[in-house]
């Protein structure tokens, strides 16, 4: 099979990132970067030993697929040229500023009949991965998404640029349709959102409670999930994930459980067991992007749709409006 021919438009942070996984990637024939700032681009492409591409529209023309990683507001932008040239495309979260934008670029994608791939990269966290095969029927879901500050990303609102990790997250989880939404939060040191609190509330009955804010002392990502006869807890910044269960009393032993006590009495009683999921020691972001790839070659369903990241904006957009409806004394 030939190689994939990719580039990478937009060569800040993330997508320096991008050149450094995929110009070491097999079954990928790396054709460049390009970036708005010449001077940028020249710099990661001479880190990287790639080529430069003075356009974007010279880089579109010389590639089979492209990861898009510039500002959300050019997203929709670039996107658009690359499915019109019918290019595969691996974006970055969020997949566009406004769900119109989502909804034309999944349109697109289904009228050219190319792979779309969204990066939502928490889907490959070790502690999510650890979850491979275990039941998930979550009824309250609670997580915490702070930063400290940096100026990098403040083009979105917070709920765009981090609690949108926890809401694919957790739509991923619960099969279930939202059916009301609370929110609530403010801008303090950006002119967008800085700290919110959303209640998100499904038909099935569960509930997640998700803060996210870039202007916290200490860092923290985890999330808590309780749902019948278990407990889970996961640090994304640890890769860690740790599930306490509740099992019939004569349940055979767990490989590599600990039995912390029992409860209950009679026929109810049950023991309560902790184990750690074995953890995959992976690169989340070279993960994504190797299955961005395996998908373009094999023509398999990608890991995050195009849809997916849709119905994760629509949440996110909905808590924003939710935001923008407050009203302060004064």
């Amino acid at each position: 099979m030939e190689p994939l021919r990719v580039g990478v438009i937009g060569v800040g942070h993330l997508g320096r990132l991008h050149t450094k996984m995929l110009t070491a990637m097999d079954g990928v024939q790396f054709a460049g970067v390009h970036d708005m700032d010449p001077a940028k681009a020249a710099a990661v492409a001479s880190e990287f030993g790639t080529r430069v591409f003075a356009t974007q529209d010279d880089l579109l023309a010389a590639v089979d697929a492209v990861t898009i990683a510039t500002s959300t507001t050019a997203h929709f932008a670039v996107a658009r040229e690359a499915l019109g040239r019918k290019l595969h495309v691996f974006l970055e979260k969020p997949i566009t500023e406004t769900v119109a934008e989502a909804e034309e670029l999944c349109r697109m994608a289904a009228a050219a009949n190319v792979t779309v791939q969204v990066g939502h990269i928490e889907r490959f966290n070790p502690a999510i991965l650890a979850l491979e095969g275990f039941p998930m029927q979550p009824l309250f879901i609670e997580s915490h998404r702070l930063a400290q500050f940096k100026p990098r990303g403040t083009d979105v609102a917070v709920v765009l640029d981090l609690m949108i990790h926890d809401i694919d997250l957790i739509l991923s989880f619960v099969k279930s349709p939202v059916r009301q939404i609370d929110a609530s939060g403010v801008a303090v040191v950006s002119d967008n959102i800085d700290i919110a609190n959303a209640r998100i509330q499904f038909e099935n009955g569960c509930v997640a409670n998700v803060t996210a804010s870039r202007i916290s002392q200490r860092g923290m990502r985890k999330m808590r999930m309780f749902q019948p006869n278990a407990y889970i807890s996961l640090d994304f910044s640890e890769g860690l994930a740790e599930v306490f269960r509740l099992m019939p009393e004569d349940a055979g032993d767990v490989r590599g459980a600990m039995v912390l006590g029992e409860m209950g009495l009679g026929k109810n009683r049950k023991k309560i067991v902790y184990e750690q999921p074995e953890v995959k020691e992976v690169n989340a972001l070279q993960h994504e992007l190797a299955l961005f790839v395996q998908a373009v070659r094999t023509g398999t369903v990608p890991a995050v749709t195009a849809d997916d990241a849709r119905r994760a904006l629509e949440v996110a957009t909905h808590i924003m409006q939710k935001i923008s409806q407050q009203r302060y004394p004064g």
